[in-house]
């Protein structure tokens, strides 16, 4: 296989594997927010045993996307790595708070450690989101990259006020999601409740999605200039069409009572908006703000022919299985959540 061919199809299983970790743990960073703000124990504990079950194979797909990206483009790793260093460290502390919590709250008799947990639980998975969506932000936007291919900024430059309105956005469609995952989950009250949240961050999703959207035409217009405009063109029109139709589609199926085909939607917006993004930086992997001659591309930062053909026969050897092991055990937890004395 030609290199070309193999440094695009790596971009894009990159891509791939960022969407599964966004549709799947998205779900249950959605949830672990919602929970900061649960009525009561029984609540919480629903909260947690609805993706107790799941959510450290979800974080899988987040390791899968890093392994791919360090090896299939390691120069480009490598500037992440220099750039978003104490982000990325915060990620870490964040992700240990929620399996602490996890782990340890079932454990506990103490009423104050299980709020404490509890708050490791919520603000952790509130941190993730955030961190996340304003790294995602940035990497569409471009970020200072040198001549040598290094980040010649700071922390702080990371936190510019189109970042942080990606960073936001990814927040609320996460309470969307998990809260549309709830609403599968949960019965009475608490799932009206849910409903009601699902309702609320839509509204509040949609506005941040139209002020994104101003934010990307003036901070980031090379989304919209294309090396191959003949192919990524109707792309970028296909994945606009579904991220709006599936946004449009969600109030309805919730108000049809329509559950799983509103979550089904939810979890083609938060695709078809990542996709977006990547056919807009394509080859671009990490676009310099200092010079565009700068830019970390797929083409021009990747590992060898050899290791990128070896990496792909893993890929495909590795992927199926993932996906049928993620299958099966969402049809053997499937339903709604229900309290035993083994529960979290």
């Amino acid at each position: 296989m030609e290199l070309i061919t193999l440094q695009t199809l790596w971009f894009v299983l990159t891509a791939v594997l960022l969407i599964g970790y966004a549709i799947l743990d998205g779900f249950d960073l959605g949830v672990g927010i919602l929970h900061l703000f649960a009525k009561d124990e029984t609540e919480r504990r629903i909260n947690l045993n609805s993706v107790g079950p799941v959510w450290d194979g979800n974080e899988v797909w987040l390791i899968a996307g890093g392994g791919a990206l360090f090896a299939a483009f390691a120069p480009v790793y490598a500037a992440i790595w220099s750039g978003f260093y104490l982000a990325l460290m915060l990620l870490l502390v964040a992700l240990i708070g929620r399996a602490v919590a996890f782990d340890f709250r079932a454990k506990s008799e103490s009423l104050r450690t299980k709020r404490l947990l509890d708050l490791s639980f919520g603000v952790g998975s509130l941190l993730i989101a955030l961190l996340l969506g304003v790294a995602f932000g940035n990497i569409l936007r471009g970020i200072p990259i040198d001549a040598n291919g290094w980040y010649a900024g700071t922390f702080f430059t990371l936190l510019n006020p189109y970042a942080i309105v990606v960073g936001l956005l990814t927040v609320v469609l996460f309470v969307m999601h998990g809260a549309l995952y709830l609403v599968l989950k949960t019965e009475g009250e608490q799932m009206a409740r849910m409903v009601k949240a699902a309702h609320f961050s839509w509204v509040m999703f949609t506005t941040l999605y139209v002020v994104a959207a101003i934010f990307t035409f003036f901070d980031a217009p090379h989304l919209f200039t294309y090396a191959y405009p003949e192919i990524q063109k109707p792309l970028w029109y296909l994945f606009l069409v579904l991220s709006l139709g599936s946004l449009a589609l969600i109030p309805v199926l919730v108000g049809r009572k329509r559950i799983v085909h509103a979550f089904v939607s939810s979890s083609v917006l938060v695709a078809s908006m990542i996709a977006l993004g990547a056919v807009g930086l394509f080859p671009r992997l990490v676009p310099s703000t200092i010079n565009p001659s700068y830019d970390l591309t797929a083409f021009a930062h990747s590992s060898t022919q050899y290791t990128l053909t070896i990496m792909l026969y893993i890929a495909l050897a590795g992927m199926p299985l993932a996906i049928l092991y993620k299958v099966i055990l969402y049809r053997v937890f499937r339903g709604k959540t229900v309290l035993t004395k083994d529960s979290y």
